[in-house]
């Protein structure tokens, strides 16, 4: 399955869904510092769980809007309305993994490790996506490993050892690139927005579940850590994640990797702005990289593009 899944009616339209990628992995990489904040005062299963469920009562709110005069389901079949909660849900799970691996790598590792290890995805996806009939060329591969070569100079400082949180957001790496797969596939099936809001409810719930069972947190954590929480709730969860979901439905998964892991460069420039942070020579250098990856996979998939 190559890039003649997409059908679009120009290449400037290929731009708009970078656009959407860019956007998201600007929200994205700003959430590393929410993330950060957030921790301070509240447990990671916790954490996820706030995330997550104000991610899904902002969705609530849009679906509803949007569904008015409409039945819920373009073709009420049984079969169709149990194929999307299957997928829908098992999309939940894969996004309740991969946020909570991260999340709790993020305790015993650095957010520069966490941004590199999790950015393995760029890689995955390809190989993953092998195992289910896809292809992906030449142009691809190589944006990709100048992606990931541009993450390792982006975010690792000094020797790279494997501890308890590397190996951490390393596991969680895997079930972000079967979640971008998944998306890839059951995005172009079923409406974004149902989409997006049935895998944050999914997800919010389990978290919730294991918060109540293992952490403890009350009103006044929760108060403190109350602005990270919205920016993660509302704009990482509500609207950068169905920004993927809405890209997604034309987009190759290997492509769409490759812009979403730009996510790192905004981390770097979230820590600038707002902790105080520098990049280093060897900072842009990775930027640099990255940047050259995303443009190496955005010209093959203009030269794939099925012009209709």
């Amino acid at each position: 399955m190559a890039y003649n899944l997409i059908s679009m009616d120009s290449k400037g339209t290929i731009l708009k869904y970078d656009i959407i990628f860019l956007g998201a992995a600007a929200i994205w990489g700003f959430a590393f510092v929410a993330q950060r904040m957030g921790m301070r005062h509240i447990g990671p299963f916790t954490f996820i769980a706030v995330r997550f469920l104000l991610g899904s009562a902002f969705l609530l709110l849009l679906v509803f809007l949007s569904a008015r005069g409409k039945r819920p389901f373009k073709n009420d079949a049984e079969s169709r309305r149990t194929s999307f909660f299957l997928e829908c849900g098992a999309a939940g799970v894969l996004l309740f993994f991969g946020a909570a691996l991260q999340q709790h790598g993020l305790v015993y590792t650095t957010a520069g490790k966490a941004g590199f290890i999790t950015g393995l995805y760029v890689i995955i996806v390809p190989m993953l996506g092998l195992l289910w009939g896809q292809r992906t060329g030449t142009g691809t591969w190589m944006g990709a490993v100048l992606a990931i070569t541009g993450l390792y100079l982006l975010c690792i400082k000094g020797r790279f050892d494997i501890d308890k949180g590397d190996l951490l957001v390393f596991l969680g790496a895997f079930f972000w690139a079967g979640h971008v797969l998944l998306i890839g596939r059951i995005s172009r099936r079923f409406e974004a927005l149902k989409v997006a809001l049935f895998q944050y409810i999914v997800c919010g719930v389990l978290s919730l579940i294991l918060a109540t069972a293992v952490e403890t947190a009350d009103f006044g954590q929760l108060s403190e850590a109350l602005i990270p929480l919205l920016y993660a709730g509302i704009m990482s969860t509500g609207i950068a994640f169905t920004l993927q979901v809405v890209g997604q439905r034309y987009a190759h998964p290997t492509h769409a990797s490759v812009l979403m892991s730009t996510e790192a460069v905004f981390a770097v420039v979230g820590g600038w702005l707002i902790l105080g942070e520098t990049m280093s020579v060897q900072n842009l250098a990775g930027c640099a990289l990255m940047l050259g990856g995303m443009i190496l996979s955005q010209i093959h998939a203009r030269k794939k593009i099925k012009v209709t």
